[in-house]
């Protein structure tokens, strides 16, 4: 604001655009993460009405510890915790 009250506005320098364009840039993968995020979720709702259909079981905690692992191997320690997420967000709390 000036001394008048009237806003100015100023040219965004060259480190304010580059933040800017990285943040809309980051909105829109978070955008594309939660869309992919609910399409496995839908997905993995097939799997268990499937398994259960068939007499299984709405688990299948050999096939977890598979993802566990590779969200683990790709991303680390914290791929673990990525991974716990997904899969209680697919299967809920067991």
């Amino acid at each position: 604001m000036t001394a008048t009250g009237t806003e100015t506005t100023r040219p965004a320098t060259a480190p304010e655009k580059t933040i800017s364009d990285a943040r809309e840039r980051i909105d829109a993968l978070d955008d594309r993460i939660i869309g992919l995020i609910q399409e496995r979720m839908a997905v993995s709702a097939v799997v268990q009405q499937t398994r259960i259909a068939s007499g299984g079981r709405r688990v299948h905690l050999s096939r977890e510890m598979e993802i566990l692992g590779r969200y683990r191997e790709a991303l680390g320690k914290p791929g673990t915790s990525l991974a716990m997420t997904l899969l209680e967000l697919s299967r809920g709390r067991i």
